[in-house]
Order: C-alpha cells, then structure tokens, then sequence
C-alpha cells in the first residue's frame, strides 16, 4: 500500500507562507529503520526482544534493565556501552538485542549483532592469505556499526589469531568511542590462572579496555530456558533460588602457562555450569 502522504516517492509536499515546498515523509524514515533492523543480523529467536517484554523479577534484573534502557533513552549521547555478565538463561541476549532493536528503531542507527564464535567462524571462511579484502569486507561493519552487540564474549576457543582479531575490533571500537554492547557468561575477576574467569579467555588487554568502553552489570537469576510452557514470574523467583551459584575454585599458579595449553590443544571450553552459551 502506498503512502497517502508522498505516494512512496519518500517527500511530502508541504506550504509554508504561501510557498509549497517539500519535506521528507515520514514514511522513508519507517522504511529506512526497517531495512537497518533487516540488515543487524539478529537471530530469528531473538527478534521480538523488547525492554518492555524482559521479565525483571529481582534487583539485578531490574538494575540490568534501567541501565538498558538509559542507553535507548539517551542515544547517541551515552557515554558507554554496557557488559552484561551472567550464567546462562538469565537473559543477557534478550537485553543487549532489546537495546540494538529500540536503538535502530528510534533513530534509524546502524546496528548490528553476531556471536562471537560465529563472527569468528565467518572471518575465518573468507579468510585468503593472498587476498584480505574478504577478510576486511567482514570486519569493516563491525568495527564501523554505530551499535554493536557482541554475544558471548569468551566462549570462542583460544588462539593467538582469536587474539588478534578480536582486539583488533575491540581497540578500534574503543578508539572511535563507538558504543557496544558485550554478553559473557565468564565471572569478571581479577585472576588470570583461572580458566573460569573472564581475564583468562580474553587476556588483560582487552579487559582492561572493556572497562572503559562498557558499564559491568552482573545479571542473577533462573535460567529461563527451563521455565515449563505454563510457568510465570512465580517460578522464575523459585528457580532462582534453587539454582546452585557457581563458586570459582581457589586461584592456582601457572596462568599463563594454562593460557598457552588451552591455546594449543584448544579443548577446554570453561564456563559458568549449566546451560549453552549465548543466553
């Protein structure tokens, strides 16, 4: 159907004091922001992500949210971006998405959202030693996007390449100050001998510039995967408080070392217990 207003040329003729003019329709704006949503690379299951419909039922959740939702209301103003921290299914990627989605929505910004295993993984595919313009041709819009959600920081498989590739990301992000959204299911603490931790997976570098990019916000709750078809906010704050909390063993000697095995046999995948990465 088309727009009454413009008759989808995208401008609407208008007078002002006696003098018709024209003046961009409304109705290219809607269409420029659908094209942008279209083109964010949000997984399907994650397309309905608002803030509004985020089930926030104790004070980390409803902290998560208020963070989320300063950043929608201030954009592009916000000072930094968030990291979202927590065990699996409590909602980190329902709300970074939120974010993208409201952000992309209200001022047509360019967004965007990947795994980072599988921005990795498709890196790696257009990878030709002989010709990097594949490569850079992945990475442009990643390092350029206005809004940039990057899921499960730390789940990737540890390699000096890895390394590279996503500090290289991360550092230009930081030097164009553009905002950016992080999820990890990895505890940020300050010890690099663990192999559960965040510094571990990722190395000091790249912490230390996370801290200056994004806000911490640790989120706690039920894993929402579990939740029965038929179940509510009730047994969420019941799962919640079954559900075992994670306890790091006590720091031990050699991290760098362990950092280096894990790097070459790259078969430890270490994270919080329970559940699949990318909640």
């Amino acid at each position: 159907m088309s727009c009454e207003l413009c008759d989808d040329t995208g401008w609407r003729p208008v007078e002002q004091n006696g003098v018709r003019q024209v003046q961009r329709c409304d109705c290219r704006r809607a269409r420029v922001g659908l094209q942008r949503f279209a083109a964010a690379n949000i997984p399907k299951r994650y397309q309905h992500c608002t803030i509004a419909n985020f089930t926030a039922y104790n004070e980390s959740l409803l902290s998560a949210v208020a963070k989320a939702r300063a950043i929608v209301d201030s954009y592009p103003a916000a000072g930094k971006g968030l990291f979202l921290e927590g065990q699996p299914g409590v909602g980190k990627t329902h709300l970074g998405v939120a974010v993208l989605r409201e952000v992309i929505e209200q001022t047509n910004a360019r967004g965007l959202f990947y795994d980072t295993r599988d921005l990795l993984r498709v890196i790696r595919s257009t990878y030709d030693p002989s010709i990097r313009t594949t490569e850079l041709d992945v990475l442009r819009p990643v390092m350029q996007a206005d809004l940039l959600v990057l899921d499960d920081l730390g789940a990737e498989k540890t390699s000096e390449w890895v390394e590279e590739t996503m500090n290289l990301i991360v550092n230009t992000r930081y030097n164009e100050r553009r905002l950016t959204i992080f999820t990890s299911n990895y505890a940020d603490i300050p010890d690099d001998s663990e192999p559960n931790s965040l510094l571990f997976r990722i190395g000091h570098r790249m912490r230390s510039r996370l801290h200056e990019m994004c806000e911490f916000i640790v989120l706690d709750g039920a894993d929402y995967r579990e939740l029965p078809a038929n179940g509510g906010v009730d047994d969420l704050v019941m799962m919640s408080k079954m559900r075992k909390r994670t306890t790091l063993p006590a720091p031990r000697a050699g991290g760098r070392q362990a950092r280096a095995s894990l790097r070459d046999d790259g078969r430890a995948d270490l994270k919080w217990t329970g559940g699949k990465a990318g909640s």
